[in-house]
């Protein structure tokens, strides 16, 4: 298999579009309401070029996430990346509804995990799930993500402030390195 992700592009909204359109219901439980034009092409070049722009400031790391042949299957980012004493980004991810159980998201979290802590230099990468959500605690768990918390309504998904189960990774080889600017 090919790279698990690669960084997002402009190029990617009509693929990406079209996959939400028809993920929509499938995702709905796990994301933040979007309105209609989220799912389409344009809505999706907006998004993307504001979390690129992101990027360049550092402080984001949107990748697409890709199946065996390339062909994108979901996306997966690293927001709010912090520097200074603290080193530490948020991950979040989804697979299309029909790619799922297929070691997709497992091998895309490795991989952009690995980038934070090398290219980045980052201490830790934190993760919430809903507290229902198990296929995504099964996969945080899977990649060496520990449960350390429980965060009451941390995020508003689909209409409602929900519950989260929060997941840290810690960078154990980085201990004493790492940038503090």
């Amino acid at each position: 298999m090919s790279d698990a992700t690669r960084l997002i592009s402009p190029d990617d909204a009509p693929a990406l579009s079209e996959l939400l359109r028809q993920n929509r219901e499938f995702l709905a439980p796990w994301e933040p309401l979007h309105d209609d034009d989220w799912f389409t092409a344009k809505g999706q070049d907006t998004a993307i070029r504001t979390v690129l722009a992101r990027h360049e400031d550092g402080t984001a790391l949107p990748h697409v996430v890709l199946d065996a042949d390339g062909e994108l299957a979901g996306r997966i980012t690293l927001a709010n990346v912090v520097r200074g004493a603290f080193l530490s980004a948020n991950l979040g991810y989804w697979v299309a509804a029909n790619r799922n159980g297929k070691g997709l998201a497992s091998a895309a979290v490795r991989h952009v995990t690995a980038i934070a802590f090398g290219e980045l230099g980052l201490h830790r990468v934190e993760a919430g799930t809903l507290v229902h959500n198990s296929a995504s605690q099964r996969v945080l768990e899977r990649t060496g993500f520990v449960r350390f918390g429980l965060a009451p309504r941390y995020v508003r998904i689909a209409g409602r402030w929900q519950d989260h189960v929060l997941f840290q990774l810690l960078n154990e080889d980085g201990e004493e390195g790492g940038r503090d600017a």
